[in-house]
């Protein structure tokens, strides 16, 4: 069964940083792809970043290019994604997501984690 398990979140003023981390199990972490996907009442889902298999090819939404950076560590089947300059505009739910290939996509997950609320507010 896979099983991915975020953490990380909290609460932090604009500007400040959070590193988020995913730990999956359950299946051969380090011959897929991952993404992070963030949600919102008002905006709804959307998704952040990307990630191959071997963590050579990343991509970003424009929003969060130059702030925020995904990477992996398939040693220890875990995905991060370091949050830099945070905006109250970050403000929601951030979810990791396991796709079907090597290659990450916007729209086509495989299994969703829980989820990690992030808020950033003065």
């Amino acid at each position: 069964e896979v099983q991915l398990v975020e953490s990380g979140g909290g609460l932090v003023q604009p500007g400040g940083s959070l590193r988020l981390s995913c730990a999956a199990s359950g299946f051969t972490f380090s011959r897929y792809g991952m993404s992070w996907i963030r949600q919102t009442p008002g905006k709804g889902r959307e998704w952040v970043s990307g990630i191959t298999s071997g963590g050579i090819t990343t991509a970003y939404i424009d929003s969060v290019k130059g702030r925020f950076t995904i990477s992996r560590d398939n040693a220890k089947n875990t995905l991060y994604l370091q949050m830099n300059s945070l905006k109250p505009e970050d403000t929601a739910v951030y979810y990791c997501a396991n796709h079907k290939s090597y290659f990450y996509s916007q729209t086509d997950f495989d299994t969703w984690g829980q989820g990690t609320q992030v808020t950033v507010s003065a």
